[in-house]
């Protein structure tokens, strides 16, 4: 994979941290630079913790399932995708001001679960280099998440739903390319 697929997963991956960072900073009364660092940090950190820890994993068993490995990869961005893209049209946007660590932990692991199948997924494609994909991610989040806590507090809901729907759409299509250059060899 290049750097800029995972750029662009990264993207995909985010949006989900974005749209609970928006819902930050429309609780947030006061905004100063403390909450868009920390909510940053926390879903930065564990969106590239989460594809790391799925990348050992499946790489424990991909000798079991190399055969159909490209159709795992598909499923589950397809999956993760769709789900993103349902969540979309939901409106709600429940969470508080608080940056304490039991909340924005519970925060950081929600908003990164799918990051953990999509290290699962890099582990069983063959061109993929972990540590790089991870930083990209990570960074990745890091930055739209400190954003979405500004855009939060000034304008409010209005990009929620955008992000998580443009944020499942690039997994998906993630998910077909991935499968056709396998059957095609492309």
């Amino acid at each position: 994979m290049s750097y800029l697929e995972y750029f662009i997963i990264g993207i995909g991956l985010s949006m989900d941290a974005f749209a609970v960072a928006v819902c930050k900073g429309l609780s947030i009364k006061k905004l100063s630079i403390k909450a868009p660092v920390t909510v940053g940090l926390y879903f930065g950190i564990f969106q590239a913790l989460m594809p790391l820890i799925g990348f050992y994993l499946g790489s424990v068993f991909k000798t079991y399932i190399t055969s159909f490995d490209h159709w795992i990869a598909f499923i589950l961005l397809a999956l993760i995708g769709a789900n993103m893209i349902k969540e979309s049209s939901e409106k709600d946007c429940e969470t508080d001001a608080s940056l304490n660590f039991k909340n924005m932990i519970l925060l950081a692991i929600a908003t990164s679960i799918d990051a953990l199948a999509i290290g699962i997924t890099f582990s069983l494609l063959p061109d993929t280099k972990i540590f790089p994909a991870i930083a990209i991610i990570g960074s990745t989040t890091f930055a739209l998440s400190f954003a979405g806590v500004k855009i939060g507090n000034v304008f409010g809901m209005k990009y929620k739903s955008k992000a998580e729907f443009t944020g499942g759409c690039i997994l998906i299509i993630m998910g077909i390319k991935i499968l056709v250059e396998h059957l095609f060899g492309l």
